[in-house]
């Protein structure tokens, strides 16, 4: 059984899919091993977990572990600092994501760093 083409599955070892598109909540997205609802909106080139992952475990992406997973991940639902860690970003910018942090004025209209 093939995945929903809206998915891009970048490895085989993969546990998390990449949007090809925006996908919203609700909608149901077939994993190769089932069907999955989307928990939350997810934004082009976001993850959403292949399968179920538990507390602890890798995320795979690209056949390589990119973070850690830091609460239960259902099939379907959005993959980012909200529900794992990253092997790469310093900890206090995640912190900073989770808190919901605004950009700094100096990175302009957008977050592009265009002032004016």
């Amino acid at each position: 059984m093939s995945h929903d083409p809206r998915l891009i599955l970048l490895d085989p070892r993969d546990n998390v899919f990449v949007a090809r598109m925006r996908l919203k909540a609700g909608e149901a997205v077939e994993t190769g091993a089932g069907t999955a609802v989307i928990d939350h909106d997810i934004a082009l080139a976001h993850k959403l977990a292949r399968r179920s992952i538990a507390p602890g475990e890798k995320i795979l992406k690209y056949g390589a572990p990119i973070g850690v997973a830091t609460d239960s991940i259902a099939a379907g639902c959005h993959v980012h600092v909200h529900n794992m860690k990253s092997d790469y970003t310093p900890t206090y910018h995640l912190e900073d994501e989770r808190a919901g942090a605004r950009p700094s004025p100096l990175a302009g209209e957008g977050g592009r760093g265009a002032v004016g």
